[in-house]
């Protein structure tokens, strides 16, 4: 593949944002997105946009500078805290959890006796991985939502298969504040936002407050007008896996560019080695056929997209959402923060033109149903599917067809997250793809395993629901 000279890729990056600045404020009306900032780094040279509002209720326009939460990017920042300790010989990602943790406890003691920082760091340690318990603001919070984890149930084996666990992360977080001796908040300042400039870095509300700061927005029933939501944060106890972390676009940035000059920081001074680099680039665990990326790494989401490989992560919070990609190979990066709305065609379209254009790399088209694809064997997957978040329930009906129903539970429902309800067609294989959009995505899921009687035992959708037992 053609990869684009100096001149050439700064012509491009010039190109992009003037292309930027143009599309996004009706690209964000299309979408019912509030407001959004875009960051694009092609080698040394970077362009940003924003567009929009911070808040419908203030009318505040959002910046460049301006702070959006990054959700679950957060991770990917979490598990190069982890690496760093590796570096320094201090951590072992293949030695069990327990030998920094020993208090680290969940229902399943064979699996707690097992699990390892690897293991966490690709989700694969196969507990209940939605575990949103607020354990306060104090800084023992870490400390005291492991105990939360000790009648969480164990889902399979260590290392059997993939299911996103957010829980899992925050024992990351908590293996980081043992072993530095300091509040993971303070742990992350001093070892990657000061070292790699990120000075607007917010690490909760009251750091955000002194800054233009987006809010977000939800439907509160489907189809309703968007409005901004009355809590700004998760709980700081999940601070780790991506509650409240919020930053512009630039300095979301700040880290790919790290990330992508092989650990080296904005002074040149190394911020993760670059063997670490490479090796949280590296697959450790293959995804279901779900629509989204290849593999997963040490902390990144790895996509194999047009012979190039595609390193990312996603991040929603409550009614922000975030999408970085990098493309180590071209020296490229894009960064698009949002609050609200069909965040998902924002963050495609830009992606779309910026890696095509930059990096020559091609996006697939967004999985969308055919209606009149068939199902077969219907009778697997008809059951009730739990997890700590949601009760998902796909029924037959008389017709054959068939029906999902999930609704929410816990700190979700509490959230007011709508139920969802849609007709399931048939994708490949295990997998099927639902009739009606959530959020603008027709997200596939696959039904995975089997309980000793023909039926899948898992719903998977990136995370792993269990069937329910009768």
């Amino acid at each position: 593949m053609h990869k684009l000279d100096g001149s050439d890729q700064l012509n491009k990056l010039e190109e992009i944002g003037a292309w930027l600045r143009r599309r996004l404020p009706e690209l964000l009306v299309e979408s019912r997105v509030p407001g959004a900032a875009v960051a694009v780094q092609a080698g040394d040279a970077r362009t940003e946009a924003a567009a929009g509002v911070l808040s419908t209720a203030t009318g505040v326009d959002a910046t460049v500078d301006s702070l959006f939460q990054i959700g679950s990017i957060t991770k990917v920042m979490t598990a190069t805290l982890i690496m760093q300790l590796a570096d320094e010989g201090r951590l072992d990602l293949d030695a069990p959890v327990r030998a920094v943790l020993p208090e680290f406890r969940i229902a399943d003691e064979e699996a707690a006796r097992v699990i390892t920082t690897r293991h966490l760091l690709s989700h694969v340690g196969g507990f209940e991985g939605d575990i949103f318990t607020d354990t306060g603001k104090g800084d023992d919070c870490l400390e005291k939502y492991l105990g939360v984890l000790r009648d969480v149930p164990q889902l399979f084996e260590p290392g059997a298969m993939f299911s996103y666990n957010n829980a899992g992360y925050c024992v990351l977080g908590r293996i980081v504040e043992v072993l530095r001796g300091e509040p993971f908040d303070v742990c992350a300042r001093r070892h990657l936002f000061t070292p790699l400039g990120m000075s607007r870095t917010a690490s909760d509300p009251y750091e955000a407050i002194v800054h233009r700061t987006a809010v977000g927005h939800v439907e509160r029933v489907p189809g309703a007008p968007l409005e901004p939501t009355p809590v700004w944060a998760l709980a700081r106890s999940n601070a780790p896996a991506g509650s409240m972390l919020a930053m512009p676009a630039r300095d979301l940035l700040a880290f790919a560019r790290m990330h992508l000059a092989g650990g080296r920081g904005p002074d040149g001074a190394s911020v993760l080695g670059p063997e670490s680099v490479r090796a949280m680039r590296r697959p450790q665990v293959t995804l279901p056929d779900i629509g989204q990326g290849a593999a997963w790494g040490l902390g990144w989401e790895l996509f194999d997209l047009s012979g190039a490989t595609v390193v990312g992560h996603d991040g929603n919070t409550i009614g922000q959402s975030a999408f970085l990609r990098l493309v180590p190979e071209r020296d490229v990066a894009v960064a698009v923060v949002t609050n609200g709305g069909l965040s998902r065609r924002v963050c495609t379209e830009i992606a779309d033109r910026v890696l095509g254009e930059l990096a020559g790399v091609g996006l697939p088209a967004p999985p969308v149903p055919d209606l009149g694809a068939p199902v077969a064997e219907t009778s697997r997957y008809v059951g009730t599917y739990t997890s700590s978040t949601a009760e998902t329930t796909v029924s037959r009906d008389t017709g054959g067809r068939l029906w999902l129903e999930r609704t929410p539970r816990g700190a979700v429902a509490e959230l007011d997250e709508p139920p969802y309800r849609t007709e399931l067609v048939g994708r490949r294989g295990d997998t099927l793809i639902p009739v009606e959009p959530e959020r603008g995505v027709h997200a596939p899921l696959a039904f995975l395993g089997d309980d000793g009687q023909g039926h899948a035992l898992y719903l998977h959708t990136g995370r792993a629901g269990r069937r329910a037992r009768r």
